[in-house]
């Protein structure tokens, strides 16, 4: 069972999101709050698989709920998902850096919102190809940061190369077979990037790899 915790300041929203995740035999919402301190109490509370945070809340805004949920040790295995009317903005990488796995728009598709949920709750980032190539034409204009960069010598050759790979879109299985490995050894070297990079999930290891220079976006 996927438990999910649903953080808006529009109850309309809540309910609607609530209705339709109930339905599903596989996911339960496990609790609602309509602003982001609320949502962190409630996130320490139910411990949910996924909190769907608006960006823009009263009290505490989404990202800087993001980065308290990624900052407490107790709630590492909550995988945040920002709630956005905007699409692909500025808030969007901000709240990237503070820990979330992914972004939705809110008037995503229900079926797009149960497979996000479900992708979200394996631990899979939500990077839209549109947002990859956001991302990827911001760093064009900007050099690579030291800091970000300062972790990439504790990674072995073949975990740099799976994070560049990462980095590129690719899939655990489509990394593995351009590796020449199993999809396993693949999730490993993964796993252990993200543990010496300090990085939640596959979203902060593309951020990471191009914030750091270790994939250079094309015609750069």
């Amino acid at each position: 069972m996927i438990r999910v915790l649903l953080v808006d300041d529009q109850p309309l929203i809540r309910s609607g999101f609530r209705a339709l995740l109930d339905l599903e035999d596989d996911i339960e919402v496990v609790a609602e709050a309509g602003d982001g301190q609320e949502g962190l109490a409630l996130a320490r509370r139910h411990l949910p698989d996924i909190a769907l945070i608006d960006i823009q809340m009263p009290a505490i805004d989404g990202i800087e709920a993001t980065r308290r949920i990624a900052a407490d040790p107790a709630l590492a295995a909550v995988h945040v998902v920002i709630l956005t009317n905007y699409g692909m903005d500025e808030y969007v990488f901000h709240a990237l850096r503070a820990g979330a796995a992914g972004f939705l728009v809110k008037d995503i598709l229900p079926e797009d919102l149960l497979h996000a949920v479900r992708v979200a709750a394996r631990g899979d980032a939500l990077l839209a190809p549109s947002l990859t190539r956001k991302l990827i034409n911001r760093y064009l204009t900007q050099p690579p940061h030291a800091a970000a960069g300062s972790g990439l010598d504790e990674l072995t050759a073949r975990e740099r190369e799976a994070v560049a790979l990462v980095a590129r879109g690719l899939s655990n299985g489509q990394i593995a077979e351009h590796m020449a490995i199993s999809p396993l050894t693949a999730k490993t070297h993964i796993n252990r990037a993200m543990t010496k990079l300090h990085a939640r999930d596959r979203a902060q290891l593309v951020v990471l790899a191009y914030e750091s220079g270790l994939v250079t976006p094309p015609n750069r």
